[in-house]
């Protein structure tokens, strides 16, 4: 991958975490830059650094890691990647490969403490109780985002949640779902174990 094709990659990646209508995998990673705009930034040196670094499929997912665990996408510098994404990539690599681990971990946790249903209650204006944990980092985004897979909650909190923190975390939850590659019907057995 030259130095060109990873800052095409971290436009795309970023444009799906910040923009509502645009889509990675739909449009394979495709955007308007051009390489007149590349040449044209002083920040070349660091998408040169990790084409020599990182192989193709190692950019696109450490772009992903880093994105998903910002907490402002919109402002994420590739200098600020460059510097602090490495750890980032890396426990979000342990949690990739652990995944139905985390899901299962969490969910215990969380779920057998409370009525079921209760945890998923949206009331217009309040927070639900599950939305409420992962704010207080008591849950993983990879374990709500899951959880949506199974359930479809998002589209229901959409209608009755208008609040700048709901629309952040709901954003987020719907551009990863393309991102985690799961097998829905094992996690929707590994849900029922847990709830029954």
């Amino acid at each position: 991958m030259t130095d060109f094709d990873v800052y095409k990659n971290y436009i795309a990646i970023k444009n799906h975490f910040t923009k509502e209508k645009y889509n990675y995998i739909t449009y394979n990673g495709k955007t308007r830059v051009t390489i007149e705009s590349f040449y044209k930034r002083k920040d070349r040196f660091f998408f040169e650094k990790m084409s020599r670094q990182k192989s193709d499929d190692e950019v696109k997912a450490y772009f992903v890691a880093n994105f998903v665990e910002c907490d402002d996408p919109e402002r994420l510098w590739i200098g600020d990647i460059i510097r602090n994404g490495e750890d980032i990539y890396t426990e979000w690599l342990k949690k990739s490969q652990s995944l139905s681990y985390l899901f299962m971990t969490e969910a215990e946790v969380f779920i057998t403490k409370k009525n079921f249903n209760e945890i998923f209650e949206c009331k217009t204006g309040t927070h639900p109780e599950i939305i409420k944990k992962y704010l207080q980092k008591g849950i993983s985004l990879e374990t709500l985002t899951i959880l949506d897979m199974i359930l479809e909650y998002v589209k229901d909190f959409d209608k009755k949640l208008t609040d700048p923190i709901w629309k952040f975390v709901s954003l987020r939850i719907r551009k990863y779902k393309c991102f985690l590659n799961i097998d829905v019907a094992k996690y929707k057995s590994l849900l029922k174990e847990i709830v029954m």
